[in-house]
């Protein structure tokens, strides 16, 4: 089948959501397709030629085009705004046959009513990254949105330079952020807010529907989904970016790849983010943005708790503290299985030791690892610590060390390389990307970088 769109999200109220139209010229190339992903979700489209299916994805072919794009709110480094789907709009909710509902979203389709003074568009290197990184995340294990395809439109867009204007179609099991919460929240309707909250578990948790306190069990979900997130990030390195409150889905994927990076040498206060000058979404700083971001979501759901507010902040304050302690048993377990340590040892100080020697030596994350599992850690470095861990060490665990991640410098490589319409290197990296745990991929995509190849500084695109 094509397309079996479905909408239930414009079932809510309206101020949940508005009515838009794509601005897509006809000068569309298909730059990448994501075909294992499109097998997944049943859409066929083997038999139609480039420009056909450059249509169906971006929906020109549906005769019932209801487009529509979001509204939420966040907080933006801390600070508290009004948002929405600024260059962003969904298509609608697709279908399986399993019954499998998936938001199916433009990136980069024009204005719509959230768009403030921007232009709505995205250029392609944005797009590219994204679409690298998030199936990367998939498939290193990690929940994530996904891409099906990368589209450019024949515009130039202007940026830091001017850049080919192109439209990343995601793939999402829901968009509903904390933002959106924020948002119905800020409206003080309560009858509309507890439409969006009783949808919102519906979709996401049906399995709560008729529990007599939903809500806290709604809260403790995401709470748990949301823990598992950011240990799975922390094990392979990965730095968000931007966790505002907005960029965090109830769905517990990880969404928005904006100016995201992997560490190369560890130092846990590393930021790529170029608009980070405070470090506030540091790699060492995200599971506390997290627990953060949670208590902002918490605050919205107060007078579905209980209805003595006192009593409801209790029972938030001690979810959040069951949170921030499952974190750190989360992190120590996994943490010990990178390590090969035996789990029921308390590896406390032998996991702070060796990422101790890693900061100060400046050694390489994800390399650092394997090293470990081949034996070919420098000796001299980890003199002592060896000393310790040969005692304590148990088994090898399957893929929690990948082998390859998406480096900054290769990313940017492909992107500098598809700007003058060479994609070789695209496609050659998107398929090593498919297979993170394969022992046998060349050392050109597990060196880290030069130091003339470092990137230091990542963008969102905007």
């Amino acid at each position: 089948m094509v397309w079996n769109f479905h909408n239930s999200y414009t079932d809510l109220p309206n101020i949940y959501y508005s009515k838009v139209k794509p601005e897509i010229s006809n000068d569309k190339k298909l730059i990448l397709f994501n075909k294992d992903l499109a097998e997944e979700i049943d859409l066929n489209l083997d038999n139609y030629d480039e420009n056909e299916i450059c249509d169906i994805l971006l929906g020109n072919q549906l005769s019932n085009k209801n487009y529509f794009s979001q509204a939420y709110a966040g907080h933006q480094f801390g600070h508290f705004t009004i948002l929405g789907d600024g260059r962003a709009l969904l298509l609608g909710e697709h279908i399986t046959r399993n019954n499998k509902r998936f938001d199916i979203q433009l990136k980069g389709s024009g204005k719509t009513p959230y768009s403030r003074n921007g232009d709505g568009k995205a250029v392609l290197g944005p797009m590219i990254r994204e679409y690298l990184i998030s199936e990367a995340m998939h498939n290193l294990g990690i929940s994530s949105t996904r891409a099906l395809a990368v589209i450019t439109t024949g515009e130039n867009i202007l940026r830091e330079r001017v850049e080919p204007g192109a439209i990343l179609i995601r793939v999402a099991k829901s968009h509903i952020r904390v933002g959106t919460f924020q948002f119905g929240n800020l409206l003080k309707k309560r009858e509309e807010f507890d439409i969006l909250i009783n949808y919102t578990v519906d979709r996401l948790f049906p399995e709560l529907i008729n529990e007599s306190n939903k809500y806290i069990k709604f809260f403790e979900k995401v709470c748990v989904l949301q823990i598992n997130l950011i240990t799975e990030w922390m094990r392979v390195g990965f730095i968000h970016g931007v966790m505002n409150t907005d960029n965090m889905s109830l769905s517990g994927e990880t969404i928005d790849y904006g100016p995201c990076a992997f560490l190369d040498n560890y130092n846990p206060k590393t930021v790529f983010s170029s608009i980070d000058k405070m470090g506030r979404y540091s790699f060492e700083n995200q599971p506390k943005v997290s627990l953060w971001n949670l208590a902002r979501f918490a605050e919205t759901i107060l007078h579905l708790v209980d209805s003595n507010e006192k009593k409801s902040i209790k029972i938030v304050e001690e979810i959040l503290n069951e949170y921030n302690n499952k974190f750190i048993l989360n992190w120590n377990i996994m943490m010990s299985k990178k390590l090969n340590l035996d789990l029921n040892n308390d590896n406390t100080n032998i996991i702070k030791n060796f990422l101790d020697i890693m900061h100060i030596h400046k050694l390489d994350y994800t390399n650092t690892f394997i090293n470990l599992e081949n034996n070919n850690l420098d000796k001299n470095i980890f003199k002592d610590w060896y000393i310790k861990y040969n005692n304590l060490k148990n088994k090898k665990f399957d893929k929690i060390n990948p082998i390859v991640i998406p480096r900054n410098h290769l990313i940017e490589k492909v992107i500098n390389e598809s700007h003058s319409g060479n994609f070789e290197s695209l496609y050659e990296y998107e398929k090593i990307l498919k297979n993170p745990y394969d022992k046998n991929i060349k050392n050109k995509f597990t060196n880290p970088p030069t130091e003339n190849e470092k990137i230091y500084e990542t963008f969102c695109g905007t």
